[in-house]
């Protein structure tokens, strides 16, 4: 299965991730934004944990993704690996993730949020796929 793909987007960067469960879906949704920024590869040297909460699975998604660029201008992490156990109200999550700084890498696209514009998480048949705009 695919982890995820770009569609065309006039003047942002449009993405669907897909993954079996939701926690796969998430998680394919950062490696997205990440591989946007910088497509090599980046080495696991720092390891963080945060948790996040949302009202619904898109509320989810974006403050998922906002945390994580968060992390990105704060403390200049840089994701290489991620794991993610949602809760069964599917109103929060927590994350572990593994990588390194940003400053290390020659990062060719800024992102600068994330936007609701477009967004979806939904299952569809025995999968589940989310759809993100990020605004560059």
């Amino acid at each position: 299965m695919v982890k995820f793909k770009f569609l065309e987007h006039t003047a942002d960067i449009k993405f669907q991730a897909f993954g079996k469960s939701l926690e796969d879906v998430f998680k394919n949704s950062a490696l997205a934004m990440f591989n946007a920024m910088y497509d090599g590869k980046v080495q696991e040297k720092e390891k963080l944990k945060f948790k996040v909460k949302g009202k619904d699975l898109e509320a989810l998604m974006y403050n998922f993704l906002e945390e994580l660029l968060f992390l990105l201008d704060t403390k200049d992490f840089f994701l290489s690996k991620i794991k993610v156990k949602i809760n069964k109200d599917k109103k929060s999550l927590i994350a572990e993730v593994v990588g390194n700084h940003a400053e290390d890498y020659e990062i060719h696209i800024d992102v600068k949020a994330i936007t609701y514009n477009e967004m979806f998480v939904k299952k569809i048949k025995d999968n589940w796929v989310s759809q993100v705009v990020l605004d560059v």
